[in-house]
């Protein structure tokens, strides 16, 4: 399993026209159960996902397509991990 956090390396008036896109990017995924969380860091100044276990090249790939990072306005930064303990209803995030 993967929490990966987004930086903007934009001014949030660049971030914004990249929003519309880059929602309909998470939607997709999530749908896809290749996301299972995302929402925004507060402050604004990125946000963070939680990605089910997959091979870090498909992580890798997938991140690639990301509207922010294909115009440049954001990056994203990765840590692996495995569930051991997952609070009740949450089960079945753990290895």
């Amino acid at each position: 399993m993967f929490v990966v956090t987004v930086t903007y390396t934009a001014p949030l008036t660049e971030v914004d026209q990249w929003r519309p896109a880059h929602g309909d990017w998470l939607k997709d995924l999530i749908a896809r159960r290749l996301l299972l969380v995302a929402g925004r860091r507060v402050p604004l100044t990125g946000g963070v996902y939680l990605v089910p276990d997959m091979p870090a090249e498909e992580l890798d790939r997938i991140l690639a397509t990301d509207p922010y990072v294909v115009n440049d306005v954001a990056t994203h930064g990765v840590v692996e991990f495995t569930p051991l303990l997952a609070a009740a209803g949450l089960e079945s995030l753990k290895v």
